[in-house]
This record gives C-alpha cells, structure tokens and sequence, in this order.
C-alpha cells in the first residue's frame, strides 16, 4: 500500500540547490583563478618599480611585456587543443607552473640580463595564455548549468578585485620588500594556481563519434584548432558576438586608453581625472558582475549586448567638454555594462559549445580579445596624430554602440541559443 511521503520525505528527495560558495571544489578553482590573476596584473606593476628603481630601462620593460603577451597569445590557442585533448586540471598545473618557473628567472635576470628577463616573461605569458580557456573549460566541468552563471559572475569579481587590489597590494608589499622578492612572490602565487584547483567531473566523451586515436592516428594541433573554429561557427550568436567584442576592444578600449591620460592632463589639468575613472570602471566592473549574478533577462543575448554597447559612453564622455564627474560616472556605466556581457557570454559558451571543444572555442575567444587590443593601440595613437582626438574618440563610441546593436540582429543572439528562448542558466 503506498503512504503519503512526509514533508520532510519530500524536502530530502528534493533539496534547494547550493549555492556555489558553499561548494569546495569551486571554492578551490575560485582560489587558484584569483591567485592567477593577482600575478597576472601584479607583474606589469612590479616591472615598473624595477624602472623607478633603475634596475630596468624603459625600453627593457617594453620589450619584456612585449615578450609576455606574445607568449601569451602563441599559448591560448595551443593551450586550448590541449584542454581538449587531455585533462583540463593537468593542463592548468602545468601552464602555471610554467608561469611559476619564469618568475625566479625574472629575478634572477634583473638589472644582469634583459634576455633572460625577456625570455622569461615570453614563460610567463605562454603559462597565462594557456591557463585561461582550461580554467574556463574546468569552470564548466566543476559547476552544475543551474549554477554557473553565478559561479562565472564569482570568478569574473576575483578578476576586477585583482585589477583594483593587485596593483595597491603590490605597492604595500614594495615598502617593505626589494623587487627580486616581490617577483619571487609572483611565483609562488601562480604556485598556488597550480596546486589548488581540483579536479572536475571530466568530459564525456560522444557516443556516436569513434575517438580518433582508436582509429589509429591523431590530428595535428593545427587540425584541431579548426576543429574548434568549426564549432564556433556552428553559433551565429558567437561569432556575432566576437565582432562586437573586436569593435569595443580593439576601438573603443584602445581610444580610452591612449585619450584619458591626455584628456585627463590637457582638459582638465589633473591627474585624478585618469586615475579616478580607471577605480570607477573596476568598481562598476563589481557591482556588473554582482548584479548579472542574480538578474535572470528574459532576452539575456539582447540585455548582454546592450550591456557591452554602454561601453561606448566612455569615449563619448571624453569626446565632449563635460564636467570631470561625468567622465567618471561614463566609466562606471562601461564597467557595469561590460560586465553584463561577460558572465551571460561565458554561461552561454559553456552551455552551448560542445563540451570536448569547449577549451578551443574559448581560446578563440581569448584569442581575439587579447590579441586585437595591441593593434587596436598601435592604430589609435596615429589616427589622434591624424584626424585629431575628439573626431577618433566619437568614431570609436559610434562603433561601439553601433557594431554590438548589429550583433544583437544575429540567429540566436537574442537568447545566446540556437534554440530559443535558452534554458534558464
């Protein structure tokens, strides 16, 4: 004879989920991603005291962060078909602690040898670059669909509290200890990226597509890597997005960043204009990143784009003779609204990509984000030379309020699906 389950019968065969802070192996990839990105933001600020302390030329630090993000962008898309290939958790002990050997030859090569120093920050860059697209594959072998985004919104909150705690971090540490320690401690931080996360659930593999190694061979790197773009252009929503993603780095960043510190110097005659925007951006950035954490849009592709659009407002703000103030609130709307692109993008990738090509898929995403912005300032200090400041900065802010608008016209950019509406994230 069946009975009547209790309420409390009930309540156990169906528990309210967790929240993912309440998780340890998230809490655990959470560390290691937070420490990763410390050290990432922490050496380009402690390789500019080595030139205030004269244990560096300009142009020696030039060339070093020069040879950091060329191995960073040779790694992100090799690190991506290894992500793939093998075990995401393998392949991020490995790139760290790649980037965690660079760092004694870093010191060591200090105010002795620009090309060690040089050839260890192309490590250091290599063992970043192909860190990211396993840490967001592990992302999503970690955390179940119901909770990623909130987990992406988390781990997005660890980047901009690195952005704004790294660089005051690293000056604190600096009255204390000497430059060859605080590199040291660079090192020990990508340590902990490496040892700290666990282990995901893995990726099982399709049923219905025979393993190529079984079949006796195994495509090149260069196969797979078009494997994965194959995939990528199997999501019109992704690609649009990428071409939004380009129009807003490569043009409406790079124009900010070459703009303000002039604008902030010549117009307003103060250096607290620049450095106030840039704290309002990272704290915007937080307070985005918060917000999308617990906002479900119902058109979230749509509400995603809109997002990244407002970011045009910061070149338009510099564009226009407008009080400082407004110029600061400018740059806290972009980074509340670059926020609201990025943790719905992210969930969207991760639900949406296939999972055993998910790592090359966010190495081309990772690809054409880092990859772009170096041209994009290499192209902007010109056009102001040219044309003039305030015709480039309103030609940047029209793009990008123009390019994602086009983007969200794409199939499936309205709920970032082929299938519509999305399942909730």
């Amino acid at each position: 004879m069946a009975t009547t389950p209790t309420p409390t019968a009930a309540k156990s065969r169906n528990p309210r989920p967790r929240s993912v802070l309440r998780d340890l192996m998230f809490l655990r990839l959470w560390a290691g991603t937070t420490a990763s990105g410390l050290a990432t933001w922490a050496l380009p600020f402690v390789l500019g005291l080595a030139v205030l302390h004269h244990d560096l030329s300009a142009a020696g630090l030039g060339l070093v962060l020069a040879a950091r993000t060329a191995g960073f962008l040779a790694a992100v898309a090799v690190g991506g078909v290894l992500a793939d290939r093998h075990s995401r958790r393998a392949v991020v002990r490995w790139s760290a602690l790649a980037a965690a050997l660079a760092a004694p030859f870093l010191a060591a090569g200090l105010d002795r040898s620009l090309g060690l120093m040089t050839a260890a920050a192309a490590l250091a860059g290599a063992g970043q670059g192909a860190c990211r697209p396993a840490f967001q594959a592990l992302t999503a072998e970690t955390v179940s669909p119901g909770h990623r985004r909130q987990a992406n919104a988390a781990m997005t909150m660890a980047v901009r509290s690195s952005t704004l705690a790294g660089p005051a971090l690293t000056a604190l540490l600096a009255t204390l200890l000497d430059v060859r320690s605080l590199l040291l401690g660079i090192g020990l931080l990508w340590l902990v990226a490496a040892l700290v996360p666990g282990n995901g659930a893995g990726t099982a593999p399709d049923p219905n597509v025979e393993p190529a190694a079984r079949r006796g061979f195994r495509p090149g790197f260069r196969a797979e890597f078009l494997e994965g773009i194959r995939e990528a252009r199997r999501h019109p929503w992704f690609l649009a997005g990428l071409a939004a993603l380009v129009a807003v780095i490569a043009l409406g960043y790079s124009a900010t960043s070459v703009a303000l510190p002039l604008i902030s110097r010549d117009r307003y005659g103060t250096e607290w204009v620049l450095a106030a925007s840039m704290t309002a951006y990272t704290v915007g950035a937080l307070c985005g990143a918060l917000l999308i954490s617990r906002l479900r849009p119902r058109s979230q592709g749509w509400a995603a784009f809109a997002g990244l659009a407002a970011y045009g407002v910061a070149p338009l703000s510099l564009a226009l003779p407008v009080h400082p103030l407004v110029v600061v609130a400018a740059y806290a709307v972009a980074g509340i609204g670059i926020e609201l692109f990025n943790v719905p993008w992210f969930t969207a990738t991760q639900r949406e990509v296939a999972p055993d090509k998910l790592a090359r898929v966010s190495s081309l995403d990772f690809l054409v984000s880092y990859g772009l912005a170096p041209v994009g300032l290499a192209l902007i200090a010109p056009a102001v030379d040219a044309f003039g400041v305030t015709p480039v900065l309103a030609a940047c802010a029209a793009a990008c309020f123009l390019v994602p608008t086009a983007a969200a016209l794409a199939p499936g950019s309205r709920h970032f699906s082929r299938t519509a509406p999305a399942p909730t994230d």
